[in-house]
């Protein structure tokens, strides 16, 4: 069979679930072309590697589930095809070895994206992939046909299936701009509003802590919150003071819980221990010895062991009579209230939530129930993960669903390409 007799399908978006839809639909005796808006393929992927490129983690399959909050069954159904450990073997299938950091944490053994990135589009392209950059989708012509926008103008692609892999909304720069969501609302696609997601939530800092403990870490805090039934959590990490709030891994892991609060109430209350190495009881005998000639700033640093940002956010929300009575100061320490805004636009996000609704999809396949033969994968469906390598693991793991799920739809309408 010669490949312009082959099942053609048309992948749109470069990213790594739609890297992954192509290699799957390729591996099938699929004649595959890949367009991206970008000039190359992988921006967002290479960004999040600037630091060290967190691939995966290493902890136990139903705990990694659990992270991913209401969309843990259907989010588990893609991570039972292609787990940790499956994403860990398919980078060494490209030469590149990863370790498991103290967090457990999963990265290439030499912490960058960029290597793992060229080797996977060479073996792309050495399999036939056609990549065609500056291919910025608009949607469908009345006949079906897939439009874009090109530096030439605009040009229309005819596909037998198509996966459309066009991220969320967050990093608009880099080509993930949410801008498909229009055109899949005229086509009759059910989605749910972008939100930023693995960002920062404002907080009415003083001008004093804002100007001086910006950027300052606020590391071994407990946060306390509430669900939306009510249920009180709470959660051990880090987080950092910025100029207008607080931010960092901690306050990603819990960003749905803040959201909702922030959605039904107009803002979330967030109670920070500061000092979870001491109990309560502990902690009000420790600040209830005298104090001698030590400023209550000294003393709380002593008897605490509250390092100066911590300490800046007890004066920061504590009056005159907390800072007098032991007892209240202690109970201030270990539950430190944080009113909560808003979160960060989603331009400053690390993800997005919100996208195509499940309920649109054909859900075991991801194609569109208005669309057949249209699949979606990645972070343009509505489902959520914090940092920590979840985010990475599901888009590879949605992008070999529904590659494969074209796939198998592509046969049985045309038959196996050997066959044919």
């Amino acid at each position: 069979m010669t490949d312009s007799s082959l099942p053609r399908a048309a992948v749109i978006g470069g990213g790594p679930a739609g890297l992954m839809a192509a290699e799957q639909l390729r591996a099938a005796g699929i004649a595959v072309d890949l367009y991206d808006a970008m000039g190359s393929v992988g921006r967002k992927f290479l960004l999040a590697g600037k630091g060290g490129l967190n691939l995966t983690h290493g902890e136990a399959f139903d705990d990694f589930v659990a992270r991913y909050g209401d969309r843990a069954n259907e989010v588990g159904a893609w991570l039972r095809e292609f787990d940790a450990e499956a994403l860990r073997a398919w980078a060494r299938g490209l030469a590149v070895e990863t370790f498991v950091g103290s967090s457990g944490r999963v990265f290439p053994a030499d912490m960058k994206a960029a290597p793992l990135l060229r080797r996977w589009v060479r073996r792309l392209h050495a399999d036939g992939v056609r990549f065609h950059m500056h291919h910025r989708w608009l949607g469908w012509q009345d006949d079906g046909a897939l439009r874009f926008a090109t530096p030439t103008g605009e040009t229309t692609v005819r596909a037998d299936a198509t996966v459309l892999a066009l991220g969320g909304g967050s990093w608009p720069q880099l080509g993930s701009d949410g801008a498909w969501m229009a055109a899949l609302q005229d086509a009759g696609v059910a989605t749910a509003p972008l939100v930023p997601a693995n960002c920062g939530f404002e907080c009415a800092w003083s001008e004093h802590l804002a100007s001086r403990f910006a950027g300052a870490p606020l590391k071994a805090v407990v946060a306390q919150w509430h669900d939306r039934n009510g249920w009180r959590h709470q959660r051990q990490g880090e987080c950092v003071i910025s100029e207008y709030g607080i931010e960092g891994s901690l306050i990603y892991a819990i960003g749905p819980a803040l959201r909702e609060q922030i959605a039904a109430r107009g803002e979330a209350l967030l109670k920070l221990d500061l000092a979870p190495g001491y109990p309560l009881d502990t902690l009000v005998s420790r600040l209830g010895a005298p104090r001698g000639k030590h400023s209550i700033g000294d003393w709380i640093r002593r008897r605490a062991g509250l390092d100066a940002a911590k300490c800046a956010l007890v004066f920061e929300v504590a009056d005159k009579a907390t800072l007098a009575n032991h007892v209240a100061l202690a109970g201030l320490i270990k539950a430190l209230p944080l009113r909560l805004r808003a979160p960060r636009p989603i331009a400053e996000a690390i993800s997005t939530a919100g996208g195509v609704r499940f309920d649109a999809m054909a859900q075991e396949h991801l194609m569109l129930r208005a669309r057949p033969g249209v699949f979606c994968a990645g972070e343009m469906l509505d489902w959520e993960a914090p940092t920590g390598g979840y985010l990475l693991t599901a888009c590879f793991a949605s992008g070999r669903r529904a590659g494969n799920a074209a796939a198998q739809w592509l046969a049985d309408r045309h038959g196996p390409p050997a066959a044919a």
